[in-house]
């Protein structure tokens, strides 16, 4: 295993973790971290946009919506896509998708994404956001967890 796997496997696992501790704060987050509907939307057109070039296996576009720290950690698109193909597959694969409502926590803006697999297996793809200088919102990471439901 190379130096630059064994990173992505630890980011990998420090992500399941943020994310199984953020999922877990959700329903007791205050009113006063919550976002502008508008803002959430915004959040949401993101990630389904991200994820339609994904699925088409458009990697420069799919690339385009991360955040400057993702795009500098893996440097150009095709490696992107390539750890995304290989890591976050549900993502991809998912033959139904329904956001669930987001939340700040701890100022970390997180929109949780349940995935239905074509086996009716769920997951949730817990994205962290981070809004730019210039206003738009960007996929700063995304951690996948298992769900003990199934869907009908």
């Amino acid at each position: 295993m190379t130096s630059r796997s064994r990173a992505l496997a630890a980011l990998r696992l420090g992500l399941v973790a943020l994310a199984a501790a953020s999922f877990a704060a959700l329903a007791a987050q205050p009113e006063a971290d919550a976002l502008p509907a508008k803002e959430w939307k915004a959040i949401k057109r993101v990630i389904a946009e991200q994820r339609v070039a994904l699925i088409a296996g458009e990697a420069a576009k799919a690339f385009g919506y991360a955040s400057p720290g993702i795009r500098r950690q893996f440097g150009d698109a095709d490696t992107f896509i390539a750890m995304v193909r290989g890591a976050y597959a549900p993502l991809i694969s998912a033959r139904r998708v329904e956001f669930l409502d987001g939340a700040v926590i701890d100022g970390i803006v997180v929109q949780p994404l349940r995935l239905i697999a074509s086996d009716d297996t769920v997951r949730v793809a817990l994205y962290t956001m981070e809004r730019q200088n210039n206003g738009t919102w960007r996929i700063a990471g995304c951690a996948i967890a298992p769900s003990t439901v199934r869907s009908a």
